[in-house]
């Protein structure tokens, strides 16, 4: 046989086996002899005695008997299992043996009856300890005569057996490590298809409507392990299924891995699935319960589920009894949810391994056997018989829910999941649209029934008009609701931080000597010249005779001149009135002191007879050195500033455990020196590291990220994580407060010399290789994002940008993508990085919405009134519905304008007078469909007017406007209150292009044209007089 025998393992497994029997605890102290045979039987599927094959050798081998002996091991096999079996049986002196017993090997003959090899196995088993007994697997019964001929042959012989199965699974219960990878690449394969396949297909059957069965679904996941793409680079024929999936739902459940998939549809409610992959023979499993809108009360019981499931993973540690660990999760479910343990699962898991499930090693009340670390668990907990008190169908009522994963046992930390898929509510709820717009979608099914097929698609365009219009209208109720909480919380939350002032800070007071002593006696000063000493920074200067000394940070800017025979240096200070800089205020330790503004000193160029020196030599040097001094003065104060408010950071806890998650070949941004490095980044126990190749450390903790943010190479240049800090972090000198670790994934630069044809194969080649690099690139990132997760228990969520709800803008100098994801708003792929945290966002104004502009300025302001404003500039018009449609959904509050604001002055006068900003309006004057009194439309055309001094002739263009605007709509409601239920029949074109310039007025997009065709309309359709703006706004 040309199959090679890993003769370690082999070694390392039967010697495990015998210092077990030789301990004679249980059941291994009642045999003399352990015989283990296997058939040919293509219906097992595990079976203890092949699953000992498989551990020893790392194949089955059919028509094979084996005797362990308490001196000697037999194998009875056929001849080419008998070479394959060559290589662990002759070696030199068994010198590998470890003290097992030496190997003898007998061929099977075919033609005979082999009673020649089984008198000498009879005998070998007689002549072990005291040849009375024999261990066996008493489960394991396979056909054939061979198998028949050789048990007939122990019976005979009046041997006494004993089943071994229990004290056989738990010895081989204890994974090594080659076992361990085996099994999570097999629990990694059982994720990737469950997150790549089977849970985007059940998000397309409830998107799509589908009436799918259970069993079909089932055989699709069966046919999804033959696809590369879900392997995760595993090869398809080491890949098989451990049992067909399970999928129930719709009332019927059962929660056991021993039922299967029925045939009946699939119900969008509770939708339990269990699947597990076995992976070059080892096992995986993982249950998931996907559900589909549902009501509160499901997912409370969901949510206590995964506490239950959490509180078994503390419990299960190594030198646990299994009884006890059952108990504490039992006790935990009754002082919680009493009502809910009649319907918690009898048992809470199994070991796993090459068999799927240990029958001896199952988590329940009785089992005494201990958690040993390295064992590896399916832990599968339910609540079945649920019941759904807000069900209005039958299939509704009762609902089961189901989790599972494939778990390692450690030492004295809780168990480790070994599959890692989310499972919070908001990774398996799937939530459609309001039970209303189902209602009318219903009525507008059962009308269309109704109507002839010429009827149909006139029907369709107005149900979907209508439907639209609803849409619309709920979220303009939406923001209505939010403008009214948004006043009122943010009046709460001024008044609650009011006397909370920031105290500013003093300019800081440096001192050049202490006390006269510490002086420099120095000859320069004796000779009254100026003397820079270094070591105090200050500079000694001659003033009416006396030396007197200045500290260099009192020295604003020095200059020289020649002129003629003399220089000049000119030294100029920093007193109370002159700028400090930017940030640092005018502010002196003690102002009424008398300030000197400036010194200039003069000296000669001509040098005198006997002097060693020209006179000004002393100017020249001192003008050299103060400079030198200050520049380092200045980089250490820049320094120290950067330093100022950098919270101090726990250490990093180093975790030495090899396997810790880790990318390599990354670099990080901003850079920690002039060139950008490679380096590595490896998860912690409570932080990240980044090491570079050159040996820096950048240490980033858990608790100090406020948003992780994945984002993959689709369409990207570059893979990026990126990780935004609720405190700063210093590196390279600076502080930072985004940093980020990616790496490229394609050329960036090409060459335009080049000549490209479309079908060169070298390009071809290129584009292929560069699509692999990223498959690999982004499966590499994703597991190193689920290890990292697991590993803080989802402390720790990385958050991934919604492409598809991107849009282009200009948060600085140049257009990027800006993407949001659950909790942000970012763009990480361009430097410097765009990160706005949705939680501390007030509203969100768009200015210059106009017709004839092509984009338009988002400008979001912050509950932190003293934070500036975020503006996002030179957004397309056509992206103005989906952010409003996105910033509905994330319930905050937007208004729009025509105008550009000053918001500098409009912030500071907020923040100066809080209480009256709210008492006339608060907000409210950014919206001009605000339901306000009239005081609010004053205010707002002061806050206008104050800021951007508008022409008197606009305001007046503004007033007709609005006017026209406000006849118009009143004729608007006039007319359709007449029309009455014709609207029910279809509406004709003028009735369609009243209700569009509608919508137009109401989003505010006015200009002229809107005008003429106002005019145009009330000489076609004149109505009654319109109202006044006092009854409009009633």
């Amino acid at each position: 046989m040309a199959v090679n025998l890993d003769k370690e393992a082999y070694y390392r497994r039967i010697k495990r086996l015998y210092s077990n029997w030789k301990k004679a605890e249980d059941e291994f102290g009642k045999v003399d002899a352990i015989v283990v045979s296997v058939g040919v039987d293509e219906e097992i599927v595990y079976a203890k005695s092949t699953a000992i094959q498989t551990w020893l050798f790392g194949y089955e081998l059919t028509d094979t008997i084996m005797v362990f002996c308490d001196t000697k091991i037999i194998f009875l096999a056929s001849k080419k299992k008998v070479d394959f079996l060559k290589q662990v049986a002759i070696t030199k002196g068994n010198e590998n043996a470890n003290g097992v017993p030496p190997i003898t090997l007998l061929t099977r003959e075919k033609n005979e009856s082999n009673k020649g090899n089984f008198d000498k196995m009879i005998e070998a088993v007689r002549g072990s300890k005291e040849g009375k007994t024999v261990g066996v697997f008493s489960k394991d019964k396979f056909p054939g005569e061979y198998m028949k001929s050789w048990n007939d042959t122990l019976s005979a012989e009046g041997l006494a057996k004993v089943d071994i199965s229990a004290v056989v699974a738990y010895t081989m219960a204890v994974k090594e490590d080659g076992e361990l990878g085996l099994m999570k690449k097999a629990a990694a394969i059982t994720s990737e298809v469950y997150s790549k396949f089977f849970k985007e297909r059940v998000m397309e059957i409830v998107d799509a409507d589908e009436k799918v069965r259970h069993s079909k679904l089932a055989e699709s996941v069966e046919k999804a392990i033959e696809d590369k793409k879900y392997l995760g680079g595993a090869d398809p024929s080491t890949v098989e299924m451990c049992y067909p999936p399970i999928i129930q739902s719709g009332g019927n459940y059962s929660l056991k891995f021993s039922v299967v998939s029925d045939k009946n549809h699939m119900h969008f409610g509770a939708i339990t699935c269990a699947m597990g992959i076995r992976y070059k023979s080892y096992c995986s499993n993982l249950v998931r319960t996907l559900m589909v809108d549902p009501p509160q009360d499901m997912q409370d019981n969901y949510n206590f589920l995964l506490q239950v499931e959490e509180e078994l993973l503390k419990q299960l540690k190594h030198g646990v009894k299994i009884s006890d660990a059952y108990n504490a999760v039992l006790e935990y479910v009754k002082k919680e949810k009493a009502d809910l343990v009649s319907k918690l699962t009898k048992n809470l898991g199994f070991a796993m391994g090459i068999e799927f499930r240990e029958g001896s090693l199952v988590l329940n009340a009785k089992n005494q056997y201990k958690l040993k670390k390295g064992m590896v668990l399916s832990i599968s907990l339910g609540f079945a018989d649920l019941v759904n008190k807000e069900a209005k169908k039958e299939e509704q009522k009762k609902y089961a829910l189901f989790i599972g994963d494939t778990i390692q046992i450690n030492e004295e930390e809780p168990a480790m999941i070994l599959t890692p898929v989310k499972k919070k509510i908001k990774n398996v709820g799937i939530f459609l649209k309001n039970d209303d717009e189902e209602d009318e979608e219903e009525d507008g099914d059962d009308a269309e029934e109704l109507l002839g097929k010429g009827a149909r698609s006139a029907a369709l365009l107005a149900d979907r008009t209508r439907n639209e219009m609803t849409a619309e209208e709920k979220r303009r109720a939406h923001q209505k609701e939010l403008a009214s909480n948004l006043n009122e919380e943010a009046k709460r939350r001024l008044t609650e931080q009011k006397g909370e002032q920031q105290i500013q800070k003093a300019r800081k007071s440096n001192v050049s000597y202490k006390n006269v002593s510490q002086m420099p006696r120095e000859r320069d000063i004796r000779e009254m010249k100026i003397f820079i000493d270094k070591k105090y920074e200050t500079v000694v200067m001659p003033v009416f005779g006396i030396a007197t000394p200045f500290h260099i940070a009192t020295i604003k800017n020095i200059s020289m001149s020649v002129e003629g025979d003399y220089t000049y240096l000119r030294i100029n200070f920093y007193v109370p009135g002159s700028s400090l800089g930017r940030q640092e205020g005018n502010i002196f330790p003690n102002p009424d002191a008398t300030f000197v503004k400036e010194i200039t000193y003069r000296a000669s160029n001509l040098k005198a007879p006997g002097d060693t020196s020209v006179p000004s030599t002393n100017l020249q040097n001192a003008f050299r050195i103060i400079k030198e001094v200050q520049k380092r003065y200045k980089t250490r104060e820049a320094e120290e500033k950067e330093k100022e408010g950098i919270v101090k950071q726990d250490s990093l806890v180093i975790n030495l455990n090899r396997s810790n998650p880790k990318l390599k070949d990354l670099y990080i941004r901003p850079n920690i020196a002039q060139k950008r490095m490679q380096g590595s980044l490896e998860a912690h126990t409570n932080g990240f590291r980044f090491t570079s190749v050159r040996g820096d450390k950048v240490d980033i903790l858990y608790n100090n990220i406020k948003h992780a943010i994945f984002q993959p190479c689709d369409g990207e240049m570059i893979i990026v994580l990126h990780f935004h800090l609720k405190n700063a972090i210093m590196f390279g000198k600076r502080r930072h407060t985004d940093v980020q670790f990616y790496t490229e994934v394609g050329e960036i630069t090409t060459d335009l010399g080049k000549h490209q044809h479309m079908h060169d194969r070298d390009d071809l080649y290129a584009e292929q290789m560069e699509r692999e690099m990223r498959h690999k690139l982004k499966s590499a990132f994703k597991n190193f994002i689920e290890k990292v997760e697991t590993l803080t228990k989802e402390e720790l969520e990385f958050e991934v940008p919604f492409r598809d709800l991107g849009f282009q803008g200009a948060p600085y100098r140049s257009t990027c993508l800006l993407q949001p994801t659950s909790g942000s708003l970012v763009n990480v792929t361009e430097w410097p990085p765009f990160v706005v945290t949705l939680d501390e966002v007030e509203l969100v104004h768009f200015e210059r919405v106009q017709f004839h502009l092509k984009n338009f300025d988002v400008v979001i302001v912050y509950k932190d009134y003293n934070k500036k404003v975020t503006m996002i500039n030179a957004v397309p018009v056509n992206s103005l519905d989906p952010i409003k449609e996105w910033l509905n959904s994330c319930d905050i509050k937007y208004t729009e304008g025509v105008q550009s604001l000053n918001w500098t002055k409009i912030m500071k006068t907020i923040v100066d007078d809080p209480e009256g900003f709210f008492e006339q309006g608060g907000w409210s004057f950014l919206d001009p469909e605000s339901e306000g009194s009239g005081a609010e439309a004053d205010s707002e055309s002061e806050m206008e007017d104050e800021t951007f001094n508008p022409s008197a002739d606009e305001d007046a263009e503004e007033e007709e406007d609005s006017d026209e605007d406000y006849d118009s709509e009143t004729e608007d409601s006039d007319y359709s209150a007449s029309v009455g239920s014709e609207e029910e029949s279809g509406k004709d074109w003028d009735e369609l292009e009243e209700e569009a310039r509608k919508a137009d007025r109401e989003s505010h997009y006015e200009d002229d044209v809107d005008t003429t065709n106002a005019s145009k309309k009330r000489k076609v359709r004149p109505s009654a007089p319109p109202p006044s703006k006092k009854k409009r706004r009633s």
